[in-house]
């Protein structure tokens, strides 16, 4: 396993047992499908939340939410949609999609950090 994916891996269990605090549930995480992958699946009281975590050792290239692109954006939804497709008893919840953006060390929890719109 490589250092970038270890890292990776850290972040976002760590960012989950945060959410976890905070209150929401897992679902599931690292769902993967043709798409791509969705780091977290989670419920939060009646709505489904799908997070994406993402970590920079520092901001020289950017902070860890600037690096969730439009592109990026596109794939975690097709990929949301995808799970939903074989998830039927979600697919009448509402949906929102969080960013646990980790840079340097420090978290910020971007909630509803972007739509199917």
């Amino acid at each position: 396993m490589t250092e970038a994916r270890d890292i990776g891996q850290a972040a976002e269990a760590r960012a989950c047992a945060w959410l976890q605090q905070q209150g929401l549930s897992l679902l599931e995480s690292n769902y993967h499908c043709r798409a791509g992958e969705l780091d977290l699946i989670m419920l939060e009281g009646r709505t489904l939340v799908f997070v994406e975590v993402r970590s920079r050792r520092n901001a020289v290239f950017g902070s860890a939410a600037e690096s969730v692109t439009a592109s990026k954006q596109r794939k975690l939804l097709t990929a949301a949609r995808h799970y939903l497709q074989y998830h039927e008893q979600h697919a009448g919840k509402a949906q929102r999609f969080d960013v646990i953006a980790i840079t340097n060390g420090d978290m910020e929890w971007i909630k509803n950090a972007f739509g199917a719109g």
